[in-house]
């Protein structure tokens, strides 16, 4: 079985992946953290493929998708599968630039909870908006990713490759995960993915968001076990 490697997404540890580090504990993941220390995509991807030897199978979720796919892209035949969980292939737009260099602005002037702590329920379905069991944990990774961290990553986000010129050209398996009510990277963005990798497989988890390792944990890990187990049978 070839290494499986956790990617976070912007801002986010090993605690968005707790319920698959327990969950998938017999595939011995391993959460990356590139993302903290290198200041765009591609050499995130770099480092990634640098710190890890052999083939890999690579889950990344929002910015950890664009890690995976830019990994892909600078070396497909170290990977062995990609899991891409609620991203997107597509460049930023010009409203979303807008929207992060006004954040970034307001990051270097250390008013971070100002930003953040009005849009966490963006991030989760409608119905669990208000769950404190969510909400905050996932309101503590980001406030302590801190200010730097913030800006770093979103500047790195700005400026991602276009995926979609080389995502045709993968061979390796690909499962495309998305919340059924992503606010964040709706699920047109997912569907586009699955159709450009031949042979991909697109599962939508229902009454979901953009967090989906932390709001439904169970889907999530039983369609990572199932996908994984059809490419590498246990013994």
């Amino acid at each position: 079985m070839p290494r499986l490697i956790l990617l976070p997404g912007l801002a986010g540890d090993a605690v968005m992946w707790a319920a698959q580090l327990a969950g998938l504990a017999d595939w011995h993941p391993v959460v990356s953290d590139v993302h903290v220390r290198h200041g765009s995509v591609p050499d995130m991807a770099q480092a990634l493929l640098a710190e890890h030897a052999g083939t890999l199978v690579l889950c990344g979720a929002s910015m950890g998708g664009m890690i995976a796919m830019e990994a892909a892209r600078q070396a497909p035949g170290r990977i062995a599968a990609l899991a891409l969980l609620g991203t997107t292939a597509r460049p930023e737009s010009p409203d979303m630039r807008r929207l992060r260099e006004e954040a970034i602005e307001l990051f270097a002037q250390g008013r971070i909870a100002e930003v953040i702590e009005p849009n966490t329920g963006f991030a989760f379905h409608p119905d669990r908006a208000a769950d404190p069991a969510l909400l905050q944990p996932y309101l503590d990774f980001v406030l302590r990713a801190g200010a730097a961290q913030l800006i770093a990553q979103n500047r790195a986000v700005i400026g991602r490759p276009d995926a979609r010129a080389h995502l045709p050209r993968l061979r390796c398996p690909t499962l495309v995960m998305c919340g059924d009510a992503d606010q964040l990277t709706p699920a047109e963005n997912s569907r586009e993915i699955a159709a450009l990798v031949a042979g991909a497989e697109l599962v939508l988890v229902p009454r979901c968001g953009h967090m989906l390792t932390m709001e439904q944990p169970h889907l999530v890990n039983a369609a990572l076990r199932a996908w994984l187990e059809r490419h590498w049978p246990p013994a």
